[in-house]
């Protein structure tokens, strides 16, 4: 009995399917199911961190001639939230940034283009602000923003919903990262003993 198209093509995806159930996806970060899970979701998270640069880049290239990095347009964008003057500590807050001399590095950049002016004196007193220059070219970012990538998620149904769950484990797995962090940090003569003991074997 001769098969139609339609069964063709329903075989197909079932061995398609079944190739990628088949597939061995283990190595040294993923050993185990729960290595696998974190694994795949680390390195989702590193190309999504990546195209979320490409798109800053772009937009940000489509309302201004200011060549900025994806952090400093994201410190640009932490300056004008609210239209509330922030210090760098706000800011290291707000980005669980603690590189200090990079983030006041991106801030001069900012403000020799003049985007953002520097307010107060002293180590607790200054604070950034958006100029108007940078209050309107963060304006047409969000207008870009709303028309091209807004519209884009828009169409794809319940992606809303997904984000959210996805901020809020987001947020968790910061958390984690950061109490790991400091376990690590307590931990460290861990690799001092291993490699001791590996010179001895």
């Amino acid at each position: 009995m001769s098969r139609t198209p339609e069964d063709r093509r329903a075989r197909s995806l079932d061995r398609s399917s079944l190739d990628r159930s088949s597939l061995d996806r283990s190595w040294h970060l993923a050993r185990t199911r729960p290595e696998m899970d974190v694994a795949e979701m680390e390195y989702a998270l590193i190309r999504c961190f990546e195209g979320f640069g490409h798109w800053q880049a772009e937009c940000l290239a489509a309302v201004s001639e200011f060549s900025g990095s994806g952090p400093e347009n994201a410190l640009l964008h932490m300056i004008r939230m609210n239209d509330r003057p922030k210090s760098v500590r706000d800011l290291c807050h707000l980005s669980n940034r603690d590189d200090i001399p990079n983030i006041q590095y991106s801030l001069r950049k900012l403000i020799k283009a003049g985007l953002v002016v520097r307010n107060g004196s002293g180590r607790s007193g200054v604070t950034y602000e958006v100029t108007a220059l940078g209050r309107k070219i963060t304006d047409d970012y969000a207008n870009v923003r709303a028309d091209l990538l807004i519209e884009a998620v828009s169409r794809v149904p319940d992606l809303g919903k997904r984000l959210r769950a996805a901020a809020q484990t987001f947020d968790l797995m910061t958390g984690i990262y950061e109490e790991s962090a400091r376990t690590a940090a307590t931990h460290r003569t861990y690799r001092q003993k291993t490699t001791a003991k590996a010179k001895r074997d």
